[in-house]
């Protein structure tokens, strides 16, 4: 009897004793703060502890702010409201390097940040405990701005990123054109050029200027080596497009890791142009960079258009693209002119994402995003047609932007140029200037 009675309790024992830890562990992992704002508790092995203070009222603590801890990998951990000193506290899984991200929205009625300060830090945790961080902010009162302003301010936004957009695009439908090709790796060459400019300006020191032209350089020599190390071999082996297609998927996947490797998952900043004063002009403002970003895309657009329509080169790569057999049969180098389609499209695709450096920041990941809306706006416009993927790149720019205004959450903003471009296709499956043998 006395047997059973401690195998008894030994089982009672052990039923209960995981329910106990699991409470005690319920306890520690939970380092949000309160609603009354009460301070979070301090976690067992490390955490990050950032303290959110307003540096035009005296450091003031702002409470009840949302802010959200990213790994380095581009994991988000979790996402705390400041406490009643402005702080949050999060456990993180390991040491490294994290983002802490401020959302705007959650920010007091009546105050918006300054237009000098990033809405987001890094925090370096190297410590198995507190690894802390200021977030010092500058806040303005929000001025109430007339519906037409903002949609002034936002067509204009629209059209410089479609102009961005627009390189890319120009880039990839020349390629596309004239080797028959759908490059997914297209988003990786948007990246490259992007990275040259930062590694060009924060590590040889060059003026962003001169080190945005240096990587449109080397995104002309990387589409030369492109071409006469991959896919010139995969032509000559008598390799069908679809199988081009999938190798060019593994290669923006090596890219991918390996820009990830080179510079990290955090942001990266160009030394200039970071954060520049808008200037009224009429009903729109702009900031210098933001004005320069569209004159320089305007002009090489229209350079670029000029090329291909009035000179020798740019007849030659029309007359491969409507015929290589004939243009080969008739005397003409194909080898030669799809060289220099690699040459122009990746030098074009560089030069977006020098753009698109100047115009935000640096990440492995800013070609991969912004694939999806190249593909959109030359498929909306047609394949194949410099025209089309022009005007594609514009109504998606500008749907993107201006979508917000009429009920589309900015988070998924992107999604009001998608439909449009499932609509357009419902109703001209070749795009709106696209030509049906293109894709018959």
């Amino acid at each position: 009897m006395l047997q059973r009675l401690l195998t008894l309790l030994a089982l009672l024992m052990v039923l209960l004793f995981p329910v106990a830890a699991a409470h005690a562990g319920g306890e520690t992992e939970s380092p949000a703060p309160s609603p009354s704002g009460e301070p979070a508790p301090r976690p067992d092995g490390p955490y990050v502890t950032v303290r959110l203070v307003d540096k035009d009222n005296d450091d003031a603590p702002v409470v009840g702010v949302t802010l959200t801890v990213v790994s380095e990998a581009g994991e988000e951990i979790a996402s705390a409201a400041t406490d009643a000193d402005g702080r949050i506290i999060v456990p993180i899984p390991a040491l490294g390097v994290y983002t802490v991200t401020l959302d705007e929205a959650t920010l007091p009625d009546g105050i918006e940040l300054s237009s000098s300060v990033e809405s987001e830090i890094e925090v370096r945790a190297i410590l198995d405990g507190a690894n802390g961080g200021l977030f010092p902010i500058g806040t303005q009162e929000v001025t109430t701005v007339s519906f037409g302003e903002r949609f002034m301010t936002s067509l204009t936004s629209g059209i410089k990123f479609g102009l961005i957009v627009a390189l890319a695009a120009l880039g990839l439908s020349l390629i596309f054109g004239t080797t028959g090709l759908t490059n997914f790796a297209h988003g990786e060459l948007i990246t490259f050029g992007a990275i040259m400019t930062y590694v060009f300006n924060r590590g040889l020191g060059l003026p962003v200027i001169l080190a945005g032209a240096g990587a449109v350089l080397m995104s002309a020599l990387f589409g030369w080596v492109q071409e006469r190390g991959l896919w010139r071999p995969l032509r000559k082996r008598g390799t069908g497009l679809i199988a081009m297609m999938i190798v060019s998927i593994g290669f923006a996947l090596l890219l991918r890791n390996v820009y990830q490797y080179t510079i990290g998952s955090s942001r990266k900043s160009l030394s200039q142009y970071v954060s520049q004063a808008r200037t009224d002009y009429g009903p729109i403002s702009l900031a210098d960079k933001e004005l320069a970003i569209i004159v320089i895309a305007a002009v090489t657009i229209v350079i670029a258009c000029i090329l291909l329509l009035k000179t020798r080169l740019g007849k030659a790569m029309r007359a491969v693209s409507d015929n290589p057999a004939l243009s080969a049969s008739s005397g003409m180098r194909v080898d030669g002119v799809i060289a220099s389609v690699w040459i122009l499209g990746t030098a074009l695709t560089g030069l977006s994402g020098v753009l698109l450096a100047i115009n935000s920041q640096v990440n492995f990941l800013m070609g991969f995003k912004l694939l999806l809306l190249v593909f959109a706006a030359v498929t909306l416009g047609g394949l194949g047609t410099i025209w089309g993927a022009l005007f594609g790149s514009m109504v998606i720019g500008i749907m993107v932007e201006v979508g917000p205004l009429f009920g589309v959450p900015s988070s998924i903003k992107e999604v009001g140029a998608l439909v449009v471009l499932i609509l357009v296709l419902l109703i001209r499956p070749q795009g709106i200037l696209g030509r049906r043998e293109r894709i018959g």
